[in-house]
């Protein structure tokens, strides 16, 4: 996540750092995980209910293309681009 170089003083950061972070920003303490599907090889998907009753996806784009795809939530979807090595989060209301 975070390396420091002893000899310079140097932080490195790593991608691990900044998608904790990312993460953390909307998936508040007690968030229950909830599931979540991906009909896409190159997306990984997660999300999230927090105690406000909004719901937080965090989708990741694993391929060297942008992708489109359709963000369901019940019977309602939404179509949606996503960069190549992109991370993306979508919170529900």
């Amino acid at each position: 996540m975070l390396h420091g170089d002893t000899d310079s003083g140097e932080l490195i950061y790593t991608p691990t750092y900044f998608y904790i972070g990312h993460f953390s920003k909307c998936i508040r303490p007690n968030a229950k995980r909830v599931s979540t599907t991906s009909s896409r090889s190159h997306l990984l998907s997660t999300s999230f209910q927090n105690e406000d009753s909004s719901l937080v996806t965090i989708i990741m784009n694993q391929s060297d293309q942008e992708i489109e795809y359709k963000l369901y939530v019940g019977s309602d979807a939404v179509k949606l681009k996503i960069p190549a090595h992109a991370i993306q989060t979508h919170i529900v209301r």
